[in-house]
Parts: structure tokens; sequence; C-alpha cells
């Protein structure tokens, strides 16, 4: 199948094995998941409901989408909302197919490595390149790491990212938080606090493979900080973060 676009549904087949579990089993296994862009930012797989191996049970509930059409909720194992199919959309390709709710799902593998927060998107990319710049980090006008041992992280749709070195950052000035993240790119984040501003400062202590290059190193929200790349203060990006 070649990408459809309907209205501002993008649909194209993956060639991943992708596995869904709950409860200790596997509820979905297939080799034909579809790719389908609900939203720009990233896509949820369909799934083929010959291949969906549990039980899906109607509970009445539906879901109306502009671009889908109605959508019919189902409960799996006790597990209340926890698929999403549009037997009759107005979208053809769409037929036949499950959404199963990711976070209602106890994990996720594609082919054999699990994956976290959302299916990765094909169109996303990743770049960790070492960076002999100055970078300098202030907060409230503290300067709180300067380095020009950077490895400057370049991901699609966001600003770069600076990771510095653990040596090159006034530890002395971050708290742990307690907080975690998951990123399908890079894996699990801790978190600190900086000067009292909560979870300004974030690393990756076991990146994904595809992220090892930013182990153990510590970046700082642009979007909350002031960066100066070279003795040039940058702009603080616009994005969800700020």
């Amino acid at each position: 199948m070649e990408p459809i676009t309907r209205g501002r549904v993008r649909i194209e087949p993956s060639a991943k094995r992708v596995r869904a579990f709950l409860g200790g089993r596997a509820v979905a296994d297939t080799v034909r998941p579809l790719l389908v862009w609900e939203i720009p930012h990233y896509p949820a797989y369909y799934i083929p409901r010959e291949d969906v191996t549990a039980e899906l049970e109607p509970n009445g509930g539906t879901r109306r989408s502009p671009s889908r059409g109605d959508g019919v909720l189902y409960d799996i194992g006790g597990v209340a909302d926890a698929a999403l199919a549009y037997p009759d959309s107005p979208i053809e390709e769409l037929r036949g197919h499950v959404r199963l709710e990711w976070e209602a799902m106890d994990a996720w593998f594609e082919e054999d490595e699990e994956v976290y927060v959302h299916p990765r998107d094909p169109y996303a990319r990743v770049d960790i390149l070492p960076s002999s710049r100055h970078i300098r980090v202030e907060v409230d006008g503290v300067t709180v790491a300067d380095s020009r041992h950077a490895r400057i992280l370049f991901e699609t749709g966001l600003p770069p990212r600076y990771y510095l070195p653990k040596t090159d950052v006034r530890l002395d000035l971050l708290t742990p938080t307690g907080t975690a993240s998951r990123c399908p790119y890079k894996g699990q984040a801790e978190y600190w606090s900086v000067n009292g501003h909560a979870d300004l400062a974030w690393s990756y202590r076991t990146p994904l493979e595809e992220s090892q290059r930013i182990a153990g190193l510590i970046a700082f929200y642009d979007e909350k900080v002031d960066v100066y790349v070279d003795g040039v203060l940058q702009e603080r990006p616009k994005t969800p973060f700020s």
C-alpha cells in the first residue's frame, strides 16, 4: 500500500512486527500494522482485527471523529476503553483495523525492542554531533554550565539540545526531583531542579542504542534558561515545553 492521505489523516503500512502485551500475554501480534497520523506530531498503530488475539468486549461507548467517522470502544480483560475501531469509517483503509490505546497496554514491542510513549515516527530523526563550540548556560544570572565539549542533539521538529559533561556543570546547584520521563527515541530521563526551578535539567543515564552518545550528559530546557553559544545569547525557542 502506498502512503495515503484522507483529509488530515495520513496512513501508510509498516514492515515492523508489532506486539502489545496486557496482563502478561500478547493481546496483539502483527507484521501488517498501519501507521496512522491522527495528529501531526506522531503516528498511532492500527492493527488488523484478525491479528488482535484478545477478546474485544463492546462496552457501548463511542467516539466521533470528523475524518475517521464513528468509533466503537471496547474493553479488554476488564480494562475499560482499551481499544477503538471504526468499522464503517469513510476511510476505507481503517475498516477492519483496531487501535489499541497505548497507555492501556503494559508494554509495546517493535520487533524485539520495547517502545515507549508512542510508535516511532519513521520521518523523525535524531542526530547527535560532538561540538567544540563554547556553550554557557545561565539561570537567574548565575552560570550553571560552561563547556567546550558538548554533544548537540538535533531531533526533527525540536530545537537543538546541548548535552554537556557533568564535569562542566555546577552540580552543587542541581537537586534531583524524582521526576522521570520516557522518549521513544532516547529512553528514560531523570531530572533536576536548578536554583529552585523544578525539572529544568535532565539526563539519560542509559539511553537507547541510537542515542548512546548522550549517556550521562546533562541538558537544560533552552526555553527556560539563557544559553550562550560562542558568546552569543540565543533566542529562547517556542515549543510545547516553553
